[in-house]
């Protein structure tokens, strides 16, 4: 591993732990020539299935994208990067599941709203907005009503945790 400040390459590993969900690994680093400490991010490559556009065209997953259109989402809410990422890595996993060697931009879009649903209502409907193409307020306001007639995704995870511990 370079070292991000005098660019040796001789550095030696600190500490190791677990990261995210476990499916990172966290390393601590000091480099040799400079003695500097620094944090890298190990995290295993997969082959992801590639995505089906609208138009029929196929590119490969990119999970930048999926996370700036998620931040953009829930831009000056109250959401942790720590949870942002979670959501991210289960997106990724459901993705994987099937085994399918593509999947269509469809459910890549229902598996976000899915997921900011349970982070941020408010960045759901910022979300939901642009992905099912609102067309004026009546559109938002349907919305809204449908969200109002689910449980509040904090009380579900409480009901969740309380029928986990039986």
């Amino acid at each position: 591993m370079r070292c991000p400040f005098c660019n040796a390459l001789d550095t030696r590993v600190v500490d190791s732990r677990a990261a995210g969900e476990g499916d990172q690994v966290r390393r601590r680093r000091e480099c040799i020539a400079c003695g500097e400490r620094f944090t890298t991010y190990e995290k295993v490559e997969l082959n992801l299935p590639r995505v089906v556009k609208s138009d029929g065209s196929r590119a490969s997953f990119d999970e930048m994208k999926l996370r700036l259109g998620m931040l953009r989402a829930l831009e000056k809410r109250p959401v942790s990067t720590q949870d942002v990422e979670a959501a991210i890595s289960r997106i990724t996993r459901k993705l994987m599941a099937p085994g399918d060697p593509e999947i269509p931009t469809k459910r890549i879009g229902e598996l976000v709203m899915e997921e900011l649903k349970s982070l941020d209502q408010v960045a759901y409907v910022r979300f939901a907005s642009v992905y099912r193409q609102f067309q004026d307020v009546q559109a938002f306001r349907e919305e809204i009503e449908r969200l109002e007639q689910q449980p509040d995704p904090e009380a579900l995870r409480k009901q969740l945790d309380l029928l986990g511990k039986d």
